[in-house]
């Protein structure tokens, strides 16, 4: 080993060596009892911390770890002591290391899934949830960590059981945890439930500025600008000048269309942190209002400042390498010879069927959603995360030792010749418990972002599925993820070459399984449904297999949450100023105009200045 590492501190700051801390070896730590002996120093670094005697406590945690880096009480008060200076990359790395060391020790589980949950690392943070609940499936807090990480992932119904089981386990309606769940509620779009929660919190305790702040953004979501106002203003007596608060005001005046007013918010908020200045979702939300009144180089200098922020904080870059291995095997599996010796899922014979809309984020699949959600036959899913969990535990159902999609060569097996109806079944059992049907209808739609890399499987599973893909011009799509915070598609989100590359590969797949499989499939431009709405939701509900129905039309009155950054936008009358919006911003999109440019005329389109 590296002599320096033998000897400097740990660069995640928890005050060990780099020997004893993140450049640890495992294999040579000794069992507990051979530290048996520095049990008294371990007592008394806990005695010292539970009276605030935290520099004394601190340096007999650092005494003991040098000579038992292992040591499971030290390791629990110097994570602590850590985590109270909020030194995170230490923190991160003293209580991963105690789950590692104590699979089973369901407090440092907890906090791990806490603390990545706090980072932004979701998909992390929900494995560690869930290992919580296996190692104690009646402890509440194992359960409140699951409704976080769900309603944050957009599972919220999957969510919302959590939640439930907390409060019954806990036997106590606890403020934060109604909170929560009225949250949880919005998300599902159930706001008259949402709102009496909100309002049995805030008689509990009316002064929490987060409850405050959550019921405040639900009614702005469901369009009751002057009760958000009035929730704001409750807050501000909370917590006069309170950077969120800020941030909630402008984006209200964002949505009354009063641009100035909400700049000038963000511009207080940001005077008033000279060293930080404004955050992600602020700076993303001041491009999006400088946009909207013409000023746009100063737009995209926010939305970069925006996503340049958002790294820094995260760490998380676009998985490149994960995302073109998927890719590629998916086309070496899915090919026209050995499809035609693939078999299909038995045709669905009774109960709601799915309807997938399709498309890269930002292209336009919301607004079809719910423009096809008004019609009474069709209700609308949202994001089911379904086909991808098929994906995953594809090789568990089908037995075998495959991943996906190799794993769907084990449908030759005389044992697993009904696999394909077993995984839709999957899939129309987990649409069944997210209660996403409506009474009355017969289709409920899928817009999971990017479901359309796995056209291959909804094709085996669901041979007779329309599946609706919205395209739009690259460049608006790149220029629109860009200026929102999204983490689909392998976190691509974060710079404009990434988004770019992750578009083209996913263009080419899409391609790929047209070429060599029969789908029942239609492409539908967004910008033909701004410039000519009536002709184009015939055409896609003739497609669908149901009448026209003028509701169809007004998709703005459509009462529906949509749980995605466009559920704004599709709250009020179609518009087109969104067509084309790329041509404001040619020259900051000149990087990645020659990645793009051989899809943009495949795809029919044109780069214009």
């Amino acid at each position: 080993m590296n002599s320096m590492v033998k000897t400097t501190l740990c660069s995640c700051g928890s005050g060990l060596r780099a020997v004893r801390c993140c450049h640890l070896d495992y294999a040579t730590l000794a069992p507990p009892a051979a530290y048996h002996h520095l049990l008294p120093l371990v007592d008394k670094a806990i005695e010292c911390h539970s009276r605030g005697a935290t520099s004394e406590a601190e340096r007999l945690c650092l005494e003991v770890l040098e000579l038992a880096p292992g040591q499971g009480g030290a390791l629990a008060v110097l994570y602590q002591i850590r985590k109270a200076q909020n030194v995170r990359s230490a923190s991160e790395a003293l209580v991963r290391r105690l789950v590692i060391l104590d699979p089973n020790n369901v407090w440092a589980t907890q906090e791990l899934a806490l603390l990545l949950f706090g980072k932004g690392d979701l998909a992390e943070a929900e494995v560690h949830a869930r290992n919580a609940i296996r190692i104690a499936p009646n402890e509440p807090q194992s359960h409140n960590l699951m409704g976080m990480i769900m309603t944050e992932i957009n599972r919220p119904q999957v969510g919302e059981y959590h939640y439930r089981q907390t409060l019954k386990l806990l036997g106590q309606r606890q403020p934060i945890l109604l909170a929560n769940l009225a949250w949880n509620l919005k998300n599902q779009g159930k706001m008259a439930e949402a709102r009496a929660l909100y309002e049995e919190s805030m008689q509990l305790d009316p002064n929490i500025l987060q409850t405050v702040l959550g019921w405040a953004r639900m009614e702005e979501t469901d369009r009751n600008f002057a009760q958000a106002d009035v929730l704001l203003d409750k807050a501000d007596a909370l917590a006069p000048n309170n950077p969120s608060i800020l941030l909630h005001r402008a984006v209200v005046r964002g949505r009354t269309k009063d641009y100035d007013a909400a700049l000038s918010i963000l511009a207080e908020l940001e005077r008033r942190n000279p060293a930080g200045g404004l955050g992600t979702n602020e700076l993303l939300e001041k491009g999006r209002l400088l946009d909207k009144i013409g000023r746009y180089d100063e737009a995209f200098a926010a939305f970069a400042d925006g996503k340049r922020k958002n790294v820094e904080q995260s760490g998380v870059v676009y998985l490149a390498e994960h995302a073109a291995q998927l890719v590629s095997r998916l086309k070496l599996y899915f090919t026209a010879g050995r499809l035609r010796i693939v078999p299909r899922a038995k045709p669905v014979d009774k109960g709601p069927q799915p309807l997938f809309i399709v498309g890269f984020p930002r292209s336009g699949t919301t607004m079809v959603e719910q423009t096809l959600s008004a019609h009474p036959r069709i209700s609308a899913g949202d994001e089911l995360p379904f086909v991808n969990e098929i994906s995953n535990i594809m090789p568990r159902m089908l037995n075998s030792p495959l991943a996906y999609p190799e794993a769907l060569a084990d449908l030759w097996m005389g044992d697993q010749r009904e696999g394909l109806d077993n995984l839709r079944d999957y899939y129309l059992q987990r649409a069944r418990q997210a209660d996403v049907v409506q009474p009355g209808a017969t289709w409920f739609t899928d817009k999971m972002p990017l479901n359309e890399t796995h056209l291959g499987l909804i094709g085996l599973m669901f041979p007779e599925a329309p599946i609706i893909h919205v395209l739009r011009h690259p460049l608006d799509i790149v220029l629109s993820v860009f200026s929102n915070h999204l983490t689909h598609g392998f976190y691509c989100a974060n710079a404009l070459e990434t988004i770019a590359r992750h578009f083209v590969l996913i263009a080419d797949l899409i391609e790929h399984y047209r070429r060599e499989m029969t789908l029942r499939y239609l492409p539908v431009r967004y910008e033909d449904i701004v410039g000519d709405q009536e002709t184009h939701v015939r055409r896609l509900l003739s497609f669908v297999g149901v009448g026209f129905d003028k509701r169809c039309l007004k998709f703005h009155e459509n009462k529906r949450y949509a749980r995605t950054a466009s559920y704004a936008q599709v709250a009020e009358k179609l518009y087109d100023s969104s067509r084309y919006r790329y041509r404001h911003y040619l020259k900051h999109l000149s990087p990645v105009i020659p990645i793009l440019e051989p899809t943009i005329l495949r795809m029919g389109y044109s780069i214009d200045g």
